[in-house]
């Protein structure tokens, strides 16, 4: 066999404590890593952070699929390096220009024999599961990464939230102060004069992302808009804490890996041809919609701010912000974390596909042939990175909750489990209580029934009221009854179902 002539060795002719020394190796590491997770989960519940916990389930649910893919294809690798396809097709949309062959299995030479190459190689299949056991490590810490990013930023938000309890802050936004519209702090930064036009109004959104992204004054106005909308005015809602919870829930959704996802990694496999020159603009794309998405983000408190402004120029206390959901896209305010999503992961993707060709063709390979396609991979991968968990990331967990309506993070886990408990109890006795009424509404069809076949009337029957002149009577005397508190009137429910008032004649 060719497999034998290159000097391969089965496990036939292994000695066993080599064998044994490397299954106790992978499973001491499995092991090792198994319960890193697990301390980790243990510091998540002493934090009450369990929207985490499950977040880190996920990800344990992602790294399962990626290993049972890789799975699979060491269980159909050699079936598909028998599958054998024409020379011409497999010639085409090659990642470098010129291929090269060589029969080194026995797939391999038997496509060869009938002039055919094969579809992909037993090497081609080992180097693909290297590719994907790259990408789940280069996800899951990229997830982390942005994660710890992003909640750095938002400390600072922890001082902003206390400052509301203080005197000098109720006093500002004391109901009876009167003031302009323009004169107010929100006013004063997004009412200028490159407001109107659009020409300046987009550049300037695009240039505020990146300083001073989420200054105070944006933060206290949107979080007064906030509670005003929802809650009490004079409530103490704790805002920054609300906000934790619901970058917890959006994390879990965020280190998932859903099928559209999937779909475009396909096609960013696929467009890593050479005739399609990718290193020229592949990696610009989680860059370009990254900065997208962080103008949009800017753009709606500026509209916020205007739409307030065009309601009302006199302001009392401080500028009141509605929220609502037509300053988003498609009015829908979680489009903008789907496409964070999407971001995150092409990122994190391409900075794994060029170590995975760096570790297995060498840093001067047909992937990276000019030294700018280097530079801009990982110039691109860094810098999406770093805007994405410390500027973006925390923008977008801000003006994301400005919809029409509250998200669920707004209470507590503890919360969240009474309320579900309560739920699942109501249902239960819902349907406790539907079932033993179901009986006895039987058992009163039934009798009704037996009441119908048994009262049939026939011809010579008739059926005669009482005179008009006792029905009078009975009806002065209810009467009475109503006026006198004295006169005890019978309950109707005492003769609702009988027959008291007919006469049957035969």
């Amino acid at each position: 066999m060719a497999v034998e002539a290159v000097g391969e060795q089965s496990l036939e002719e292994t000695p066993t404590w080599a064998v044994a020394t490397v299954c106790f190796v992978l499973i001491v590491l499995s092991l090792l890593i198994e319960h890193l997770l697990l301390l980790l989960a243990k510091y998540f519940n002493k934090k009450r952070r369990k929207s985490l916990i499950r977040a880190l389930d996920k990800i344990k649910s992602d790294l399962m699929l990626l290993g049972f893919i890789s799975l699979l294809l060491t269980i159909c690798e050699k079936r598909i390096a028998s599958i054998c396809i024409p020379k011409s097709v497999g010639e085409t949309f090659l990642p470098c220009g010129s291929p090269s062959y060589s029969d080194e299995t026995e797939e391999e030479a038997k496509c060869a024999e009938k002039g055919k190459v094969s579809f992909l190689s037993r090497s081609g299949v080992q180097q693909l599961q290297y590719l994907i056991f790259v990408l789940a490590a280069f996800h899951s810490l990229s997830s982390i990464l942005i994660f710890g990013l992003g909640m750095a930023k938002m400390k600072r938000w922890e001082s902003w939230e206390a400052e509301t309890k203080t005197l000098e802050y109720q006093f500002l936004r004391d109901p009876r102060r009167f003031q302009l519209t323009h004169q107010t702090s929100f006013g004063k930064r997004h009412l200028r004069f490159w407001t109107e036009p659009p020409v300046l109004r987009w550049p300037a959104f695009f240039l505020r992302q990146f300083y001073g992204s989420v200054p105070k004054v944006d933060y206290l106005t949107l979080r007064h808009g906030f509670i005003l909308a929802h809650f009490e005015e004079r409530s103490n809602f704790d805002f920054h804490k609300y906000i934790k919870r619901a970058l917890d829930r959006d994390f879990k959704k965020v280190v998932g890996i859903s099928y559209w996802i999937w779909i475009f990694t396909i096609f960013f496999i696929f467009f890593n041809a050479h005739k399609f020159y990718s290193y020229l603009w592949l990696p610009f794309i989680p860059l370009v919609m990254l900065l997208v998405i962080g103008t949009k983000l800017q753009a709606i408190i500026t509209s916020m701010c205007l739409d307030s402004h065009d309601k009302s120029h006199v302001v009392r206390g401080t500028l009141l912000v509605q929220p609502s959901d037509h300053f988003f896209w498609f009015g829908r305010p979680k489009l903008l974390l789907h496409l964070m999503h999407f971001i995150l992961f092409q990122n994190s993707f391409q900075l794994a596909f060029f170590t995975w060709t760096w570790y297995y063709f060498g840093f001067r390979s047909c992937f990276h042939r000019k030294t700018v396609d280097i530079v801009l991979r990982i110039v691109m991968g860094i810098l999406v990175h770093f805007l994405c968990g410390y500027v973006t990331l925390p923008l977008c967990a801000l003006v994301t909750q400005m919809g029409t309506s509250m998200r669920g993070a707004v209470f507590t886990e503890d919360v969240m489990e009474g309320l579900k408990r309560w739920e699942a109890n109501a249902k239960k006795t819902l349907r406790s209580n539907y079932q033993s009424a179901r009986p006895s509404l039987d058992a009163s069809l039934d009798t009704s029934l037996s009441l119908e076949s048994t009262l049939s009337f026939s011809a010579s029957h008739s059926v005669e009221f009482d005179p008009p002149v006792e029905r009078e009577d009975a009806i002065i005397e209810v009467a009475d009854a109503e006026n006198d508190p004295g006169i005890i009137v019978e309950e109707e429910g005492e003769k609702k179902g009988s027959f008291e008032g007919f006469v049957m004649i035969s």
